[in-house]
């Protein structure tokens, strides 16, 4: 079977929605990045309108190229469970169908923790590396992803952990920092109380660190004292696209635990059919 070697990645966040075309082999952006102001409200028909938009612009050479899309919202079944710094319409809606409505095609939908995760297991700081990995983002919240033996386990919700009685982003996300002016210092002292306890849950093999503030991760994962390796993620601002973009190939949803350590990506003749999303 022929490898598909191009997707299409759409990343809709709070202020901005961005999609560009991947190449699924090595991660690299194979067009120019389009980027649109996310409608104000956030409402679910302008972000549709918008990302149909961008879409007709990435898929003019090619109508069937695959879609993936990432979203700020815990995704069950195609369905948005709740809205990050988006219209509270969108909880409970059945989002996956109205996007492929939209668009006329079928998609792949995810959250965009997840997608930024998957990016790091097939392209960035967790290529090759089997075991769990746990990605965390570090922003007005805390975003997490599992990845197991390269298998994308959805939807965790790692920053919602309490800890000493608060919710664990309200006082170790980035925000945190900026809101209380902390020092580098006495933030990595609530960061390290927040890794122990996910190190102490789930004894990963690796911890991804992202987020804007990731660039300055020599200010901040010194200071930790953890058993687990802990390293800044490879992509930051695309990293939505490419794990949407690669998610949105059956063949990579289907074989990542299958190839481990595997760059390769398409469908073996032998693989079945996998689940609808």
């Amino acid at each position: 079977m022929t490898a598909q070697k191009h997707a299409i990645g759409i990343d809709i966040g709070g202020t901005g929605i961005k999609g560009a075309l991947v190449d699924l082999a090595t991660g690299e952006l194979v067009s120019d990045r389009v980027k649109l102001p996310t409608p104000d409200g956030g409402e679910p028909d302008d972000i549709v309108e918008t990302t149909k938009e961008i879409v007709e612009k990435l898929a003019v050479e090619d109508a069937d190229t695959p879609v993936g899309i990432c979203f700020p919202a815990i995704v069950s079944h195609g369905v948005t469970l709740s809205a990050a710094n988006i219209s509270k319409k969108w909880i409970g809606l059945a989002a996956e169908a109205l996007f492929e409505h939209a668009l006329a095609r079928d998609i792949h939908f995810v959250n965009d923790a997840d997608a930024a995760g998957y990016a790091e297991t097939r392209f960035g700081a967790a290529k090759g590396r089997d075991g769990l990995v746990i990605m965390t983002t570090l922003g007005t919240g805390i975003g997490s992803a599992l990845i197991y033996d390269g298998v994308l386990i959805p939807n965790a919700e790692l920053g919602h952990i309490e800890i000493e009685g608060h919710d664990a982003e309200s006082r170790a996300a980035y925000s945190a920092k900026e809101r209380e002016d902390l020092s580098w210092e006495k933030w990595a002292k609530r960061l390290q109380k927040y890794y122990s306890a996910v190190e102490f849950l789930f004894t990963p093999d690796l911890f991804i660190v992202g987020g804007g503030v990731s660039k300055n991760y020599d200010q901040f994962l010194p200071l930790l004292n953890l058993r687990t390796p802990i390293v800044p993620a490879v992509h930051r601002n695309n990293a939505g696209i490419l794990g949407a973009a690669a998610l949105a190939v059956r063949g990579e949803r289907r074989d990542a635990g299958e190839r481990g350590r595997s760059a390769e990506v398409g469908t073996p003749d032998d693989a079945q059919p996998a689940p609808a999303s």
